[in-house]
């Protein structure tokens, strides 16, 4: 079982792309792909690409757990989740309150 993900180009957003070929935030909305279906779509992902919508489209092996899913690798499971360290726009503001 695989999902896409890459970056939006244009905020840096961690994205996904669910069954419509759309490319949307919540890692719960990406669609689950086999081994063909995940060469369509990287190939389709192509095209969101050329058109500097997303970069750097790739699959991500994704194993049920507890009866969810959630990606296999530990960058992966980062992704997913966030930054692991406050954003410098997070500190900014925090110092302004």
């Amino acid at each position: 079982m695989r999902i896409l993900t890459a970056n939006r180009l244009i905020d840096g957003r961690v994205v996904f792309r669910d069954a419509d070929g759309r490319w949307v935030e919540r890692f719960a909305d990406a669609a689950v792909l086999d081994a063909a279906a995940t060469e369509t779509a990287l190939a389709a992902a192509a095209a969101d690409v050329a058109a500097r919508r997303i970069v750097e489209p790739y699959a991500v092996e994704v194993i049920e757990v507890e009866g969810r899913r959630e990606p296999k690798a530990m960058r992966e499971k980062i992704r997913v989740s966030g930054p692991t360290s406050p954003s410098r726009a997070a500190a900014d503001l925090s110092r302004a309150a």
